[in-house]
């Protein structure tokens, strides 16, 4: 009596060992489609973050400029008016103190822009980050006066 078995053991593993090209695609179209729909959730969330750390340095230079204002009782003056937080101007009074231990760019790597006495507030100071487009006006403009509803 000869018995054969019905396959061989390793042609059986052969055969499965491997993805076929149908698989492989099939793989990568549902990667692309996962990536179409989380990528884009992702990509606006970098910008949010800048505008949000512009807003938030603006509060901390109000905060360092009122401070000066009550040392000194004025707000610095001209377009280099935010030195005088870090460096003592020659009209400041005796308690004059450094505000700030140094003056960062905005979170797009550009100077604060500052006004003193401001345009928008001419009682006070104007103070603005460009925003993304780096140039001064737009709907980017991050603003310590009220602009079309935003701050």
């Amino acid at each position: 009596m000869n018995i054969q078995p019905l396959s061989h053991p390793s042609r059986r593993r052969a055969a499965s060992a491997g993805f076929t090209l149908v698989e492989l695609l099939l793989v990568l179209v549902i990667l692309g489609i996962l990536a179409g729909i989380v990528v884009p959730k992702f990509a606006g969330t970098t910008e949010k973050a800048k505008i949000s750390a512009a807003q938030t340095q603006l509060s901390v230079f109000a905060t360092a400029l009122d401070l000066f204002e009550v040392d000194n009782g004025f707000y610095p003056r001209g377009k280099d008016g935010l030195q005088a937080l870090v460096v003592k101007p020659r009209d400041a009074t005796a308690a004059w103190h450094p505000y700030m231990d140094s003056i960062p760019l905005d979170p797009w790597k550009n100077p604060y822009v500052y006004e003193c006495p401001g345009k928008h507030r001419p009682n006070s100071y104007d103070l603005m980050s460009m925003g993304f487009d780096q140039k001064v006006g737009g709907n980017d403009d991050i603003t310590n006066w009220d602009q079309q509803g935003k701050k």
